[in-house]
């Protein structure tokens, strides 16, 4: 599918569930929900079509998903920073947000509306399938007059393999 066709029906998507929920946070939350669908699926092709060698260190995995996984599946590459001493704590900073490229504000009326969700959700979901746990989320937004999409990536804890373990 061509990126302008995806976008497109991005926001026509965002403008139903506009439609369909009342309150932002309903809107934001099913954005979230999809997005992780998309990436706990998303994360098998990413690995089979890159390569990628296993990452050893938060900021590996931080750079990883910034300089590879943005590239390949919207065409960017935001910058990464890391905004804490105990290296668990990045930001992505994307000059150039594809998903809006149509989109020019927020509705009327919808100001606490995350528009980009979807992609905190699909990282999100990525990780956790590499046992990973983070928290996603939006901190700055072009479409609510920042001066830049940043999106803050929290790893919390990496999680216990489901297999049985030996006693």
């Amino acid at each position: 599918m061509s990126r302008e066709l995806f976008v497109l029906t991005y926001g026509a998507l965002v403008a139903q569930l506009c439609k369909d929920y009342e309150k932002d946070e309903d809107v934001n939350k099913y954005l979230d929900r999809m997005g992780y669908g998309i990436g706990i699926r998303l994360i098998e092709d990413f690995l089979a079509r890159s390569a990628v060698r296993k990452c050893h260190s938060y900021s590996e995995i931080a750079d990883m998903i910034a300089q590879v996984a943005f590239k390949m599946y919207l065409g960017i590459t935001p910058s990464v920073t890391c905004i804490n001493k105990r290296g668990n704590k990045f930001s992505l900073i994307l000059n150039k947000n594809p998903l809006v490229d149509f989109v020019e504000e927020l509705p009327a009326g919808r100001s606490s509306l995350c528009y980009c969700n979807l992609l905190c959700g699909v990282i999100r979901g990525a990780l956790e399938m590499i046992n990973l746990a983070a928290e996603v989320t939006f901190i700055q937004d072009r479409l609510k007059g920042d001066d830049v999409t940043e999106i803050g990536i929290t790893f919390l804890r990496k999680l216990e393999d489901k297999k049985c373990k030996k006693k």
